[in-house]
């Protein structure tokens, strides 16, 4: 089998300023998302299985972050200035990224996978889980990942109509327990089938023919503004990466890798 892992992230943010380039817990954000590449990869390899990694952005400071690392050959992906803004799809810059690499490379890849920089709190587990998931259901055009909704549209989340607000959905349930169960998609893990990367439409991608795996719920897994963020890093540092084995391994990989990093370039 052909892996393909991806990162993908732009410069600038509406939310938090630069958050792709940004710190967590001391440590470069990005490089818990090359820490999870690096666990899952390492149990892929040793499956005998062929695993790339590409970085697709247009953030000169981004790529010299990735590139810093000594475990990981990340091939760099300019991304053009058209694929560049707030409101371009993401489902298009991977494919964007796959379009290349198998150009670059010759190589025909069975499974494209993006890890969300935003997103430090994942697992090895979290992302195996998702791969297998793809092999298991291969007929899906993508699997991601999803954690159980704190709210629910059936019963107490509200919109904003002519001068009041109404509940998203019209329903007369009377509590939760009785609603459709509903989940939150966490913009963590996706593993998509090439094929329908190249065929599918990007603005309803993720509408039909999608599976997911459900992880555990952290509360914010995305980060997207400065509080996000204050609440991410206490939460990891003083719960997660201490009472999780799993995501101390990820805090862990990511330490040493980073210091690998600065060790390398003080001795160049």
């Amino acid at each position: 089998m052909n892996y393909l892992f991806t990162i993908c992230g732009r410069t600038g943010s509406k939310g938090l300023k630069n958050k792709n380039i940004g710190m967590f817990n001391e440590i470069p954000l990005v490089y818990y998302t090359l820490a999870a590449m690096k666990l899952a990869s390492k149990d892929l390899g040793c499956s005998g299985h062929n695993v790339d990694f590409a970085l697709n952005t247009d953030s000169d400071r981004l790529i010299k972050l990735v590139k810093g690392n000594l475990e990981l050959p990340f091939t760099i992906i300019q991304r053009p200035e058209e694929l560049a803004g707030d409101k371009v799809a993401k489902v298009t810059v991977i494919r964007h990224s796959l379009v290349y690499m198998q150009e670059h490379t010759g190589i025909t890849y069975d499974y494209v996978i993006d890890l969300d920089i935003t997103a430090p709190l994942r697992t090895k587990t979290d992302v195996l889980a998702a791969i297998k998931k793809k092999q298991e259901n291969s007929s899906s055009d993508v699997v991601y990942s999803l954690v159980p909704a704190r709210k629910n549209p059936y019963f107490n989340m509200a919109k904003y109509v002519d001068r009041y607000y109404e509940k998203v959905i019209h329903a007369n349930f009377i509590s939760r327990q009785e609603t459709p169960e509903v989940f939150d998609m966490n913009a963590s893990i996706y593993v998509y089938e090439p094929r329908a990367l190249m065929s599918k439409e990007p603005s309803g991608f993720f509408n039909t023919n999608a599976d997911a795996i459900i992880m555990r719920d952290t509360g914010i897994l995305d980060i997207d503004c400065k509080d996000d963020l204050d609440m991410m890093e206490t939460l990891a540092k003083y719960y997660f990466f201490v009472k999780y084995p799993e995501y101390r391994e990820i805090y862990e990989t990511a330490t040493e890798m980073f210091n690998e990093t600065n060790a390398n370039s003080d001795e160049q």
